[in-house]
């Protein structure tokens, strides 16, 4: 996926967690609780935290048929269905509102309990329950944006090696609060 304009971070809004429940609502009209679940991932979910002003939205359903079936639906409430970026991704259906640029919400629509669900939740859950680690993942994101201003990609692969060290620590956790032999 390419992008052509530059990586512009903004401070946190409080404006971000309402522009997800707007969503939230919308999308739950169509995919209802407790079948399927909406969650506000990426670091707009996260307070305090700079991020690229667009809403990430997670969407879990018991199967992706069931939100295949729904993608007229998504449409008519204003996103734009990418089923071109199934090549990079073919677990995930992917929306974007509005349907021009610039945008300021994704829908990443998975599987329930698959592991693009899962990792996101836990990479979100402990950026929200240890302030120091969104702090040092707030300056590694500033650092990124300013050395790859131009290149999305590449500052997505940068921040991969955090990402999945702080999955790893909070998988790893998880296992031993489950298991504490």
């Amino acid at each position: 996926m390419t992008h052509h304009t530059a990586i512009e971070l903004a401070a946190y809004s409080p404006e971000w967690p309402q522009r997800f429940a707007a969503e939230q609502s919308a999308l739950a009209a169509i995919f209802l609780a407790p079948t399927f679940r909406i969650e506000h991932i990426g670091s707009t979910s996260v307070p305090g935290l700079a991020a690229k002003p667009i809403v990430d939205i997670l969407l879990g359903a018991p199967a992706l048929a069931q939100i295949e079936a729904r993608i007229p639906a998504i449409e008519a409430i204003g996103y734009r269905y990418r089923p071109e970026l199934e090549t990079v991704l073919p677990l995930r259906r992917y929306f974007v509102k509005p349907t021009d640029r610039p945008r300021n919400v994704h829908v990443h629509a998975v599987e329930l309990e698959s592991t693009f669900w899962v990792e996101h939740l836990l990479f979100r859950d402990a950026l929200r329950a240890l302030p120091a680690l969104a702090a040092e993942y707030g300056a590694l994101k500033h650092e990124l944006a300013s050395r790859h201003r131009d290149n999305r990609g590449a500052y997505t692969d940068a921040k991969a090696p955090f990402i999945r060290s702080v999955i790893k620590r909070a998988t790893k956790q998880i296992a031993l609060a489950a298991d504490p032999r």
